[in-house]
């Protein structure tokens, strides 16, 4: 039997339509969908995502489409890549076409801020309780999509789903490892989203690398707390770049947050992302210093060297405290 499958990537921005050449290039049947019929037929006529990925081709062999029907659910895997602000709306238009038992793999970072619910358990309250995994980790659109060595993590309450998406996923130069501790994958790709604006900051007030390094430390550190009280395993959470690692760099050189975000063209999953952790850090009683002055940095105006010197006068505590 052919190991070659029928999939649909739900999601026309810079990941779903790299990793869409990904899975094409591999041999995969392929069918990408987006929700402004304008941009999927631009896409469709001049094949390259130019407000995403300039300066790619997508491959002739990739439907693009549109169009809300059976047919776009009759896959052997559906990929989800809608940014979480806009996932919950998208699966709802899907939920009457959507085929029962059909595997489905969230590649959305993030944590919706009104239910704190992670896309995978905003898959499942749309969609109802099927097969689901996710594919996660520290990667960039555009270097997947022009071949770039990349490492990502397949995780799964179900270990087999893991692997199916680890051997249908897997190329030369895309590895897929696998990861039992699904809650703490997607915690931690969400979370370490708001760490990387702090890294950004800390380049954009012009800190050497000592400060850099100690703070993204204690963020990974101050994640951990709050995985673990959710039920994560420590082991799962290490590392915090790319867009979000940008905003904060440009929110610390002096610029205000709705000048940043509206000059890009993708989501920073971690600005919003921040409202969540601290609404659940405050919901469990975690203490998340790091995590609080950066949504006072991004929501509430503060200046950013002034956070970063409430950070500084903390009382020293111990590095090991509350991870246990």
């Amino acid at each position: 039997m052919s190991t070659h499958k029928k999939i649909t990537v739900i999601g026309s921005g810079g990941w779903g339509t790299a990793l869409a050449i990904l899975l094409c290039k591999k041999g995969h049947n392929v069918t990408l969908w987006g929700s402004d019929h304008v941009y999927t037929d631009y896409l469709r006529e001049k094949r390259e995502n130019s407000k995403y990925l300039k300066g790619i081709s997508i491959p002739p062999e990739i439907t693009i489409t549109s169009a809300i029907s059976p047919e776009l659910m009759d896959a052997q895997l559906i990929v989800s890549a809608t940014p979480t602000p806009y996932l919950r709306s998208v699966l709802t238009k899907f939920k009457k076409v959507y085929s029962d038992g059909v595997h489905i793999v969230s590649v959305t970072k993030g944590i919706e801020n009104d239910t704190l619910m992670r896309p995978s358990a905003m898959i499942t309250s749309v969609l109802g309780n099927h097969p689901i995994s996710v594919l996660l980790g520290p990667s960039h659109a555009e270097e997947v999509a022009r071949g770039l060595p990349t490492t990502v993590v397949a995780s799964s309450d179900n270990n087999d789903l893991a692997r199916v998406v680890q051997e249908t996923f897997t190329t030369d130069r895309f590895r897929v490892y696998t990861n039992p501790d699904m809650l703490g994958v997607e915690l931690g790709a969400a979370m370490k989203n708001v760490i990387a604006i702090a890294s950004g900051i800390c380049d954009g007030l012009k800190f050497g690398d000592n400060s850099k390094a100690a703070l993204i430390t204690r963020g990974l550190a101050e994640i951990s707390r709050l995985g673990i009280v959710m039920g994560a395993q420590k082991s799962t959470f290490s590392g915090p770049y790319g867009r979000n690692r940008w905003v904060g760099e440009q929110i610390g050189k002096g610029r205000n947050l709705g000048e940043v975000l509206e000059s890009m063209a993708q989501i920073a999953e971690g600005v919003w992302t921040t409202k969540s952790v601290i609404s659940l850090s405050r919901k469990l009683n975690v203490e998340m210093p790091i995590t609080q002055e950066i949504y006072h940095v991004l929501f509430t105006g503060k200046n950013p060297l002034e956070a970063v010197s409430s950070l500084m006068m903390r009382v020293p505590r111990s590095e090991v405290e509350d991870l246990t």
